[in-house]
């Protein structure tokens, strides 16, 4: 390391810092967690939050998605650094907006973003560069998806083009769901204009996995493995969600397994990025199957999962900041974080209804007993009222627990669960339960 680049590092090491978190959810409650413990956090703000980021950092009331509000908000509360949790901001340029103002940001630009915001995107880019992938074609045409779908074997997964809030992807077992699946997107926009494409891909059979890495746009460093459980119902049955609960590690990859994912995903990925000159800093988060041929991509997110973050940070003994500066400055290759070896359970507590209808402003207790028992409570969709806190969403809290083995940990997060309370509390009985041999 050169002269210069000890300087930079020292001054960035002794630099204090005002922090934006962009977002609501639990993944952004985490990542706000995460940062608190930084010494060189000295003012942490967020946008909009919710009332566990409350009790740490500054909320203010502007959502993810007003670019201008929360370009004000960065620029007039001086803020040194900006982390954006959702899609739909990156995708709409938020990033981008940021910059224009000279303000450090964390995320891919509106051009990066695409690898998630639009599918066929991503499945032209992984296609160009060799990454694995489920065979597909795409359609904006009602008719001419139907004539296809009615020469391919089933199952097959029809998915929208855009975002959808995890809920856009539907798998069908014969020509009448397939039809209603494409009628549901390109005729009845059920997804708006997320659904003006479809994607028909070929069913790919073997086990998920979800894997985080850091990208600074010439190299990479990966996370541990988790493991997402998307359905509403125990037995992954029901509807798609956007994440019922996870596990890391997953119990899927070993060290060969994660030396092909570095050789055959990431490596191509980042070559990719040089040779079609696209701008890529921030976090990679391909879902993958698992198949018997290898690790392939079901689709690409280009931001931290949800709930993946809440088992994936409270695993990170290093500082997050270090890393997020590195992705910015181009410097992943320097730094070694450390991880607990220990294993994170995350369930998450819902509304009951949900992902279809279901109430909120219902009052929420126990929260102080969940955190006495040793876990992680991390509000998803929750506000402060004049009582205390109530419900405010679908997915109302992510409780997570650590544990020496991935039962333990599944235990504790239970444990945890049990002792909160609020009217019509969902969840699932099954998250992190061992694979069926």
């Amino acid at each position: 390391m050169g002269v210069d680049a000890r300087r930079t590092n020292r001054r960035r090491i002794e630099t204090f810092m005002t922090i934006l978190v962009v977002g609501g959810g639990g993944r952004e409650h985490a990542i706000a967690w995460k940062l608190r413990q930084s010494p060189r956090v000295t003012r942490l703000l967020c946008a909009p939050g919710n009332a566990g980021t409350a009790a740490f950092a500054e909320n203010f009331p502007i959502k993810a998605a007003d670019l201008d509000g929360i370009t004000a908000l960065a620029r007039r509360e001086n803020a040194e650094l900006v982390v954006v949790g959702p899609d739909d901001p990156l995708a709409a340029g938020l990033v981008d907006c940021l910059q224009n103002e000279g303000i450090r940001v964390f995320g891919p630009t509106a051009s990066g973003a695409r690898l998630e915001a639009s599918k066929n995107f991503a499945k032209d880019f992984m296609r160009r560069h060799g990454i694995p992938t489920a065979r597909s074609e795409k359609f904006n045409d009602f008719d001419a998806a139907c004539d296809y779908v009615r020469t391919q074997r089933y199952p097959l997964v029809i998915k929208a083009d855009g975002l959808a809030l995890g809920k856009g992807v539907t798998i069908v077992s014969d020509f009448s769901e397939a039809e209603t699946a494409l009628r549901a997107a390109l005729v009845e926009k059920i997804f708006g204009t997320a659904g003006d494409t479809v994607i028909v891909e070929e069913f790919l059979t073997g086990r998920e996995c979800s894997v985080h890495a850091l990208v600074d746009g010439k190299s990479w460093l990966l996370f541990p493995d988790a493991r997402d459980h998307k359905r509403a119902l125990d037995g992954d049955r029901g509807p798609n969600t956007g994440g019922m609960g996870t596990l890391s590690p997953s119990g899927r990859v070993d060290t060969s397994l994660r030396a092909r994912i570095e050789t055959e995903i990431l490596a191509p990925f980042v070559r990719g990025l040089a040779a079609d000159g696209l701008d890529f800093r921030g976090l990679l988060f391909p879902g993958l199957m698992l198949t018997e041929s290898g690790p392939k991509v079901l689709e690409f997110n280009v931001r931290f999962g949800d709930p993946e973050t809440q088992v994936l940070l409270p695993r990170l003994r290093s500082d997050l900041l270090d890393l997020l500066e590195a992705t910015i400055d181009g410097t992943l290759s320097e730094v070694r974080p450390q991880w607990d070896s220990r294993a994170a359970c995350c369930v998450v507590m819902t509304s009951g209804g949900y992902p279809g209808h279901y109430a909120t402003g219902h009052s929420i207790s126990g929260l102080e007993a969940a955190e006495k028992s040793g876990a992680l409570v991390f509000h998803a969709g929750t506000a402060q009222s004049e009582g205390g806190v109530v419900t405010s969403g679908g997915r109302v809290l992510g409780v997570t627990a650590l544990g020496a083995t991935p039962d333990e940990a599944r235990e504790n997060a239970y444990c945890a669960v049990g002792l909160i309370d609020f009217k019509n509390a969902a969840w699932r009985t099954d998250i992190g339960a061992a694979d069926p041999s």
